[in-house]
């Protein structure tokens, strides 16, 4: 498969680091625990995103484009890596902020990622939760048309076949680690919400025919509905790549339980695998994604869902921004801490 045939803006610091978690593994007492670091993507703190927008953005400026748009929550890691990107490239960005959690905690309305969109230089515009972003973004490309600007419209997420080209690669990166140190990969799991990255990665780990099964801890939607939105990008992206039928649909699995109350907001459990993933590697997680994909690992470890001598990799997708947003959630933690 030959990504190069697509267009790309090698920006990411790739490829990101693959490390053992030996404290953690340790403390859980179940299988070997691996991390693959992309928060080390570079720009602006890094993420999951920045491989998704060296396609991307690569493929907006060969459409001519002068403005990109994207949308997604308050604090949206995507945003803020998408706002990054654009400065680099001298690109205008504007970007839909949707209100999906309801707070009125002014730390949360503007610090954290939404402090940085700002730094690079994008405008931002509020819309209320559940307002169709899709054509809200349509709306204002229109207008900037009409201004005589050339707009590139972005999915939340950067989550369609050209953005999932990113994780496709990933996998490859991915496999081609294990290989060269004879690291024998029984699960990966990571967090799934716009569908993006568990898409790539499936796509890519089929194609090669890795025999690696991926587990998406799901941050937003229900089981089936993630599933469905995983496995459809799956097939747009493999349709691109010239191998249609190599996802099936059983390759797609999500698990949904630790959702909580919604999207963005974190459960005990989220607050947990923070503080753990600190405490015990010095690794910084965020309340939205990454944490919330964590605590459905340590959970499942803790369960037996996966062997003691098994080796599981977790794919940190970033986002550690976001907790400068958060700050409210960790009173009563740090209050303890206090002597």
């Amino acid at each position: 498969m030959h990504l190069a045939r697509f267009p790309r803006i090698f920006l990411a610091h790739l490829p990101t680091p693959l490390e053992r978690l030996d404290r953690l593994s340790k403390e859980l007492g179940g299988p070997e625990i691996w991390i693959k670091r992309d928060d080390c993507t570079g720009l602006s703190t890094g993420g999951n995103k920045t491989r998704k927008l060296e396609f991307l953005m690569a493929e907006a400026l060969a459409q001519g484009a002068d403005t990109v748009i994207t949308q997604g929550a308050t604090q949206s890691n995507h945003a803020r890596q998408t706002a990054a990107f654009a400065a680099k490239l001298g690109v205008a960005c504007h970007i839909l902020l949707e209100d999906r959690t309801g707070s009125n905690d002014s730390n949360y309305n503007t610090n954290g990622n939404v402090l940085l969109d700002h730094l690079h230089g994008a405008t931002t515009s509020r819309r209320a939760g559940g307002v169709d972003m899709p054509a809200e973004m349509e709306l204002l490309a229109d207008r900037l048309r009409g201004d005589g600007r050339k707009p590139y419209i972005i999915p939340g997420g950067g989550s369609n076949p050209t953005g999932a080209l990113g994780y496709v690669n990933c996998a490859f990166e991915l496999v081609a680690q294990a290989n060269d140190r004879g690291l024998v990969i029984d699960h990966l799991v990571t967090a799934t919400g716009s569908a993006g990255t568990q898409a790539g990665l499936i796509t890519g780990l089929k194609a090669m025919n890795a025999g690696i099964p991926l587990l998406g801890i799901g941050v937003r939607a229900p089981k089936e509905k993630q599933e469905e939105n995983v496995f459809a990008l799956a097939q747009r992206t493999a349709e691109k790549l010239g191998c249609p039928t190599v996802v099936s649909r059983g390759d797609v699995v999500a698990d949904c339980s630790y959702v909580g109350a919604g999207y963005g907001i974190p459960r005990a459990d989220t607050l947990e695998a923070i503080a753990m993933f600190a405490q015990l590697e010095g690794i910084l997680l965020d309340p939205v994604y990454s944490g919330k994909g964590a605590a459905g690992l340590i959970d499942l470890v803790r369960k037996g869902h996966f062997s003691k001598g098994q080796r599981v990799v977790f794919l940190h997708t970033g986002g550690a921004a976001g907790l400068f947003g958060y700050d409210a959630i960790f009173a009563e933690e740090r209050k303890a801490l206090v002597v």
